[in-house]
């Protein structure tokens, strides 16, 4: 007769600990564009090893910047998932073209597909979905798709979530169909609340692509609400403008702990809560954004060797 090997299960951390926190943020991915990436003389000396790491690609970045950016993250040993912004691409050829540029120079075989910032497209192209049905990211080892936990104006402008829920549909079908892996990259909030409430929803309508969570790195408090309004950040900006109306904290740093701390306690809580993973923007900068990250338990870097 044979014999079953067993193997315990790690208890889950209890909630409201620091270990639950550092469970939170295993396995944390990041946001770069080619100029903030510019001013990272290794990203090896500050992200622990096998950081997956995003390439924003912004409206008028040439796409010549943003492989060069996946080509030096891919040499540093990071896994690369450039931004695709349906409403920037001109057509399929282009989408070929920048597709084979990354695979050729980068190795790329991780995407984050997304409608994009702006509201009139450049061309064929409007929606992510409309990326995906092309047909050119057939062998991606992942696809991951936008989030938003406090809705999207430029998708729905009425306020409701209609064509937000009817997408995530779409891409939940589309996940059951094939053998994409994928998960839901999502846009940086500041309360906990609406972010549970949001994902305890996707989970009652039968869409169950894991959540990567969007958190804001430490950040001046001016910075953090210039950017939250640019990016359409919803009902929790009022954490960020309560905030700035006291006088004892306006000129101190917004760090998101309170945010992670929540949300972690409730993943330790409900270890089947759909957030697998933290997503951090890090708009105070990337050596500010992983040094909170080790201090709240993430992994640290390993030392790059001097030559």
């Amino acid at each position: 007769m044979a014999l079953l090997n067993f193997r315990r299960k790690e208890a889950p951390a209890p909630a409201g600990s620091p270990e639950a926190v550092e469970a939170f943020l295993k396995g944390y991915s990041i946001e770069v564009m080619p100029r903030t990436a510019e001013k990272v003389e290794d990203f090896r000396a500050l992200l622990p090893a096998g950081t997956r790491v995003y390439i924003a690609h912004i409206d008028g970045t040439p796409i010549e910047e943003m492989v060069a950016t996946a080509k030096r993250l891919h040499a540093e040993g990071f896994p690369v998932m450039p931004h695709f912004p349906a409403r920037i691409i001109k057509d399929k050829a282009t989408l070929a073209d920048w597709i084979a540029r990354y695979k050729g120079e980068a190795d790329v075989k991780q995407a984050l597909l997304l409608g994009g910032g702006i509201s009139t497209p450049h061309g064929d192209f409007d929606n992510s979905m409309q990326l995906i049905e092309t047909g050119l990211f057939d062998g991606f080892e992942r696809l991951h798709v936008a989030g938003h936990p406090e809705g999207n104006k430029d998708i729905d402008p009425d306020g409701s979530d209609r064509n937000v829920m009817a997408a995530l549909r779409w891409k939940q079908a589309f996940r059951e169909r094939t053998d994409a892996k994928m998960a839901m990259a999502t846009q940086f909030c500041f309360e906990a609340k609406p972010v549970i409430e949001w994902v305890n929803r996707l989970n009652a309508e039968g869409i169950d692509i894991p959540v990567h969570i969007g958190v804001a790195g430490p950040a001046k408090l001016q910075t953090l609400i210039k950017f939250a309004i640019a990016c359409g950040v919803g009902p929790s900006l009022k954490v960020l403008q309560k905030r700035a109306m006291d006088v004892t904290k306006l000129l101190l740093p917004y760090e998101p702990n309170e945010f992670v701390a929540e949300l972690a306690a409730h993943k330790a809580a409900n270890p089947a809560f759909g957030i697998d993973s933290v997503h951090f923007f890090p708009l105070g900068g990337i050596k500010t954004n992983a040094t909170w990250a080790i201090e709240h338990g993430g992994k640290s870097a390993v030392p790059v060797a001097q030559s």
